[in-house]
């Protein structure tokens, strides 16, 4: 388990390369969370965008009982630094198995998570049936 002052660390570190990246990488990112917002909400879950330049300190969405969202509109993603981003904010927020919610430009949403939380998703699922 993170300690509060490693996530602050992990925070400060985010918010100082978010001031380095571009004001086009950021808009992007943003307008990929209210893309994804509008999607998840369109299907009848209640996703809100956790905060706009948030660097950590609250989930990029919110709303998706048992699955903490980890948003990321790139177009070339590092899918295991962001598996486990997801998985650190995941156990950080307490807010469900972390996934990556993912596309680059002209593509379609992925989501990508690891083996056994998939299970352990899928078998809640099936229990449920």
């Amino acid at each position: 388990m993170k300690s509060i002052s490693q996530k602050m660390r992990r925070d400060t570190l985010a918010f100082l390369l978010g001031n380095a990246m571009g004001k086009s990488s950021q808009r992007k990112g943003a307008n990929g969370e209210r893309e994804l917002v509008t999607i998840l909400q369109a299907h009848g879950y209640p996703v809100e965008r956790g905060g706009s330049l948030s660097f950590g300190g609250v989930p990029d969405l919110t709303g998706l009982p048992g699955v903490h969202i980890e948003c990321k509109r790139v177009e070339n993603l590092n899918l295991y630094a962001a598996l486990r981003q997801a998985a650190e904010d995941a156990q950080y927020f307490g807010d469900g198995l972390p996934a990556v919610f993912h596309r680059r430009s002209r593509e379609g949403w992925v989501v990508s998570m690891g083996l056994t939380d998939w299970i352990q998703l899928y078998k809640a699922a099936i229990d449920k049936m």
